[in-house]
């Protein structure tokens, strides 16, 4: 039996109905070798040594898309680092022809983001999703455990080249692991690194299943605490876990918190009250405060730029 290239639909609360398509069946291939990847352990790689032909994924996807019409996104991925695969232009200039109004979204760890090469591959997605856990060489060494072909000191300056390149929805993804990356200066850092880069959007999130190593998530709390760091940035916190805590807030406080950072319709569900929640939907009638679709999630503020 031919191997299936083809995985979900999954109802994805940041990207909507996704099918994804895996371009390493079976075998992990990755230059990263994540503490908190939910794969198996496998030794780094800088390319792919088992290579499927993009004519059979794209069968596949035919198939699927004939079969789910109602999706909203083709995610990109892989048993490890989807920007290996060799033929990744060809198989997206092939499914660009048949998709329709469906997104594509590549999940990248963006460890050759820097490589010219890699940066073209990714032009003519929709939303391009890159990881960035770290920013100092230690760090990355320590948590992403990088391949030796991997220059850590470039990833940053290659996603604000990237960022300056790419016209469409660019995410960046940040995984905190208690211990390690949750530190005051690798935030502090991390925060720097988001205003040069410009995404339009951050996802921050932890652990939630089980990991390859012996590491441990943080807490829902100090996702949250962590988040009050990324000024002038759209972001979204990810947790299995999410409590609700909701809290009653005057118009001037709500005003204030839209001020500093966006919120999107789950912290809205788990931070206010009803009463606030009464005061937000008037500040919204009235202008005061607007709202932003952000690569497929809606966050609202105050009436200012963000940049």
């Amino acid at each position: 039996m031919s191997p299936s290239y083809i995985f979900g639909p999954i109802n994805s609360r940041r990207f909507g109905r996704s099918l994804g398509i895996d371009l390493s069946v079976g075998v992990k291939q990755c230059n990263f070798d994540c503490l908190y990847c939910e794969l198996t352990r496998a030794k780094t790689t800088a390319t792919q040594t088992v290579t499927a032909d993009y004519k059979d994924i794209l069968k596949d996807i035919k198939i699927a898309i004939k079969k789910h019409p109602n999706i909203d996104v083709l995610t990109w991925t892989a048993n490890g680092e989807p920007t290996l695969y060799p033929y990744l232009s060809e198989l997206l200039s092939e499914v660009d022809k048949i998709k329709g109004d469906i997104k594509t979204l590549i999940l990248s760890n963006g460890g050759n983001i820097y490589n010219e090469n890699i940066q073209n591959r990714l032009m003519d997605f929709d939303i391009v999703k890159l990881s960035l856990d770290c920013v100092g060489a230690k760090c990355f060494k320590k948590l992403d455990r990088t391949h030796e072909s991997i220059n850590t000191d470039k990833i940053v300056r290659g996603m604000v080249a990237f960022s300056k390149r790419f016209q469409n929805s660019l995410v960046l993804e940040t995984l905190f692991v208690k211990g390690i990356n949750d530190t005051q200066a690798n935030i502090a850092d991390l925060q720097k690194a988001y205003v040069k880069i410009k995404p339009h959007r951050v996802d921050i999130g932890t652990i939630d299943r089980p990991p390859s190593y012996d590491v441990l998530p943080i807490s829902y709390a100090e996702l949250q605490s962590i988040a009050g760091n990324f000024h002038d940035q759209y972001i979204t916190i990810a947790h299995s876990q999410a409590t609700k805590d909701p809290q009653r807030y005057s118009t001037d406080e709500l005003l204030k918190m839209l001020g500093m950072r966006a919120i999107n319709k789950e912290d809205i569900t788990n931070m206010f009250d009803d009463v606030t929640k009464e005061k937000f939907d008037e500040l919204l009638g009235q202008g005061k405060i607007i709202s932003q679709d952000v690569a497929g999630v809606v966050f609202y503020r105050v009436r200012i730029s963000l940049k």
